[in-house]
């Protein structure tokens, strides 16, 4: 009797820990979703802010077109980059291309910025001094919610590599996740645009 249960038992331990391992890996990959859609929340706040900020800065800079147009090519590059994204969240080839136009928008405006910085009046203009004190709240929250993810893909892939757990990602199709990584050789894209248009000149 005593060892016919003993089999049992142990199949309803193994059953148990399957389940619990299998429900901790769904509860990390959901966090690590939900982080992400974070981020879409700060960028799609920081695409919204940005042809505003564009449009006023246009009429001080008028011979900084150039400069204007790279904004709003940079901003439609992230948009597209964004929408690929959402809909392959934690993907190796999304996130890169995520990354790179992230980081090639948040160029174009540190760029802006710096050539704002020769223009008295732009930098006088209150509704300039307010979209850029948006934009500079908007970047801060933004790169919290870019390690809050990172920190979620790390907690997941860790669990899903981690034996026993591994057992049951692989037989359960838990794909690894990849991070929003910023190249080492962009400095535009590790810092948020320093804005002082609220500075008396």
């Amino acid at each position: 009797m005593f060892s016919f249960l003993i089999p049992l038992g142990l199949i309803a331990l193994a059953v148990a820990w399957a389940v619990g391992t299998y429900n901790r890996l769904v509860a990390l990959r959901n966090a690590w979703r939900n982080a992400f859609a974070q981020i879409d929340v700060q960028l799609q706040r920081r695409f919204e802010l940005i042809p505003n900020l564009v449009e006023t800065a246009k009429r001080y800079l008028a011979h900084e077109s150039e400069t204007l147009e790279a904004v709003i090519a940079a901003r439609g590059a992230a948009v597209s980059g964004l929408a690929a994204a959402k809909g392959k969240a934690g993907d190796p080839d999304a996130m890169a291309r995520l990354g790179r136009a992230e980081g090639a928008l948040e160029g174009a405006l540190g760029r802006l910025m710096m050539v704002s910085e020769a223009y008295p009046e732009l930098k006088a203009d209150r509704t300039m001094a307010q979209l850029t004190e948006e934009l500079t709240s908007t970047e801060n929250r933004l790169a919290f919610a870019r390690q809050a993810y990172n920190d979620a893909v790390m907690a997941y892939n860790n669990r899903r590599e981690m034996f026993p757990s591994s057992l049951v990602a692989g037989n359960f199709g838990f794909e690894p996740a990849s991070m929003l990584s910023i190249p080492a050789d962009r400095r535009e894209m590790r810092e948020a645009p320093q804005v002082r248009f609220g500075e008396s000149a």
